[in-house]
């Protein structure tokens, strides 16, 4: 069975306008996930995710389905959170980039209280991805 292929330059809503499709390809995130970081590690939903690896106390990696084509030409954002009292005086910095590969991510979480900075697991972490597909 041959599969066809759609081409089109405007995707069109019948009440909600209109989008060209270069905002679409170019402008979709290609990787997202929602991690329990804390604990047994788990992506709670996830998007083009191929697995998850604690490498230890706020150091994990994430793998693509699709791999990007370039491990320098996309743009990786994220954030954590913790509602726990034990967290409250700590200054959480989201995410640190450890190393950036066309298949996958290394992230570290760093924390700091006065004179204090180290590596922690949060319960919520988020990550979004950008970036062209290989």
């Amino acid at each position: 069975m041959a599969l066809g292929k759609i081409k089109a330059d405007t995707l069109e809503h019948s009440t909600a306008g209109s989008l060209d499709t270069k905002f679409v390809v170019n402008g979709s995130a290609k990787f997202w996930a929602s991690i329990n970081g804390s604990g047994t590690i788990a992506y709670r939903d996830s998007f083009n995710s191929s697995s998850l690896t604690d490498n230890g106390s706020g150091d994990h990696s994430v793998g693509f389905s699709s791999s990007f084509n370039a491990a320098s030409n996309y743009s990786l954002t994220g954030n954590t959170a913790d509602t726990s009292s034990a967290t409250t005086s700590t200054i959480v910095q989201p995410y640190t980039v450890a190393t950036l590969l066309t298949g996958s991510a290394r992230l570290n979480i760093k924390y700091g209280t006065a004179g204090a900075v180290g590596y922690t697991d949060m319960p919520y972490e988020s990550v979004t991805i950008h970036g062209d597909l290989a």
